[in-house]
């Protein structure tokens, strides 16, 4: 049987605040695993436990198994698209723009001449908050809902019975091709929304990623890769199988059960839940809740392993929900390996999410000359 190497991001799960947390906004304080289980007085997570998840997070709960440690981010952010492509080789060392006070008139204007109708919105918002607001307006107008957040995103909102969701996707190619250097913001997404009036709106599963392309890595090197979530749409699909693309951690666990049982060389798999319903929710209960759901899924992955098999779960940044932010945490990153044989060993802090990319290149033969190969870091 060939090797394989299966990466599982924990969206928004720190490991406690990066040395340069304060330049991104944070205080020493945050600290996401380990707030999470303080706020709930400690969680049932037994197979996080057993591979070493909780004592790299700060939690005094001791591994059985496997290797641990925390990885420290090296580029210049702390999104989902900094963190994923750092792992696969990307370093990125200028942050992607973000918009506190609202896009610059010109682009909004651009986009308005190119979609042929008006926009509302143009700040900063909840996801929710901004259906709450202006929903209504968008049912009787027409006029898409442009809003953005503390990360690099232009997001537009438009409700399923007004705009169909090709139509909707056109918009986001449209706001792509016009968000370009020094406006190249990380991710334009389509948010779909459904509902009659403020309080019932919310969101449909249809969103949709449009990132920016990214430079070289790693997926390109290995080739038909088995994306699950939000993963392939990050790498702009290059490098990836043609998958269905799954919405929330029961059904992207669903489909990674698919991908183990099929041929795949690397499957990297993102469960973005703990991040976009609690994180930025400040939701440290429903945060646990999750970790909880998660660790049920680790004890089925964990039995459906082959020996030759390297499973690596990670993270790609912080979202500490008891903090006063709602935001992204700078954070150092946990990261586990396991592996048939693999000797215990508590890695300590490794500098680069790079390290990830490396050791899978490592386990499955690959020539990578870029991060740390946590196999042989000791």
């Amino acid at each position: 049987m060939a090797r394989r190497a299966i990466v599982l991001v924990l969206d928004g799960c720190g490991a406690g605040a990066a040395p340069d947390a304060a330049d991104f906004g944070d205080s020493q304080g945050v600290s996401t695993i380990k707030n999470v289980w303080n706020a709930c007085n400690g969680l049932n997570l037994p197979n996080l436990r057993k591979i070493g998840f909780l004592e790299a997070c700060g939690i005094d709960q001791q591994s059985e198994f496997g290797q641990f440690g925390r990885l420290q981010e090296l580029s210049k952010g702390k999104d989902s698209v900094t963190g994923h492509w750092e792992m696969m080789g990307i370093l990125t060392k200028t942050p992607f723009p973000t918009y506190p006070n609202g896009f610059p008139a010109e682009i909004i204007a651009e986009f308005e001449r190119r979609i042929g109708t008006k926009t509302v919105g143009n700040k900063p918002a909840s996801g929710t908050a901004i259906l709450d607001e202006l929903g209504e307006e968008h049912l009787k107008t027409g006029f898409p809902i442009v809003y953005t957040s503390a990360d690099s995103v232009y997001q537009i909102a438009c409700h399923e019975s007004v705009v169909p969701i090709e139509k909707l996707h056109e918009m986001c190619v449209i706001a792509r091709e016009i968000l370009v250097a020094p406006n190249h913001v990380a991710r334009v997404i389509a948010r779909p929304f459904e509902g009659d009036k403020p309080g019932e709106f919310k969101r449909t599963v249809r969103r949709k990623d449009f990132p920016l392309a990214p430079p070289h890595n790693l997926v390109d090197e290995i080739g038909n890769v088995f994306g699950i979530g939000v993963i392939s749409e990050l790498f702009g699909g290059r490098g990836f199988r043609e998958v269905h693309r799954t919405q929330s951690n029961p059904e992207h666990f669903e489909m990674l059960k698919t991908a183990i049982a099929s041929d795949a060389e690397f499957i990297f798999c993102n469960f973005e839940d703990f991040d976009m319903l609690y994180g930025h929710r400040n939701d440290p209960a429903g945060f646990g809740k999750c970790l909880e759901q998660f660790d049920g899924y680790l004890g089925q992955i964990l039995a459906m392993l082959q020996p030759e098999d390297l499973l690596i779960i990670t993270a790609d940044h912080g979202n500490d929900p008891t903090d006063a932010s709602t935001d992204h945490s700078r954070e150092y990153v946990p990261v586990c390996l396991v592996a048939n044989g693999l000797p215990p060993r508590n890695l300590g802090d490794v500098p680069g999410m790079t390290a990830v990319g490396a050791t899978v290149a490592s386990w499955l033969g690959k020539t990578w000359n870029v991060g740390t190969d946590l196999l042989e870091s000791h």
